[in-house]
């Protein structure tokens, strides 16, 4: 699955990939906002990552900045399969390249994406010392559930408290309809 935006263009990652996504995602303050990625992230941790196998339904997808050169990664995104069964959304970008929007611009298609595969809402979380996440989720919609939970970090080696949220992607109407049809 590929997706482009006005400035990105997202695809599956392929093992060619592991040296820049090593370089990407090597950095602490990265790491550390994210729940499996481990600390030191190395070429082979990247190697690993690219050759794990992936749900063939739900994307896992690199961001890369196009650009009037070569495209240049610029972090990653996907939607994944929680034990619950609900579907989540996840994502990180490159220090170099925060502030810029990519995280949105990504996540937005990454969420039409979904849309098209007639999913009914996303999960989404962050560690609550992670307020920069949280505008980013606002931004996309999502919406707090109320519950701060505590999510392993792989980088800190430890749990932290991380705040769930939830993007209803089929509004409460068309649920009705559903239901009313089943009666």
């Amino acid at each position: 699955m590929f997706a482009r935006t006005p400035r990105l263009l997202l695809r599956p990652g392929f093992p060619e990939d592991a040296p820049a996504l090593a370089m990407a995602i090597a950095d602490e303050a990265i790491a550390r906002n994210l729940a499996t990625v481990p600390w030191p992230y190395r070429v082979r941790d990247a190697e690993a990552f690219l050759a794990t196998p992936r749900d063939p339904i739900l994307p896992s997808l690199l961001a890369f900045e196009r650009t009037s050169g070569a495209p240049r990664l610029v972090g990653a995104c996907g939607l994944g399969r929680r034990p619950s069964g609900a579907v989540e959304l996840g994502y990180w970008i490159a220090r170099s390249d925060w502030g810029r929007g990519f995280a949105t611009e990504a996540c937005t298609a990454l969420i039409e994406i979904a849309r098209a595969l007639d999913l009914p809402s996303l999960e989404g979380s962050y560690f609550i010392d992670n307020p920069a996440s949280a505008r980013v989720l606002e931004k996309l919609g999502f919406a707090p559930l109320g519950i701060v939970a505590p999510r392993r970090s792989c980088a800190r080696g430890e749990d932290v408290p991380a705040r769930l949220m939830r993007l209803v992607l089929r509004g409460a109407a068309v649920e009705d309809e559903d239901e009313a049809l089943a009666a």
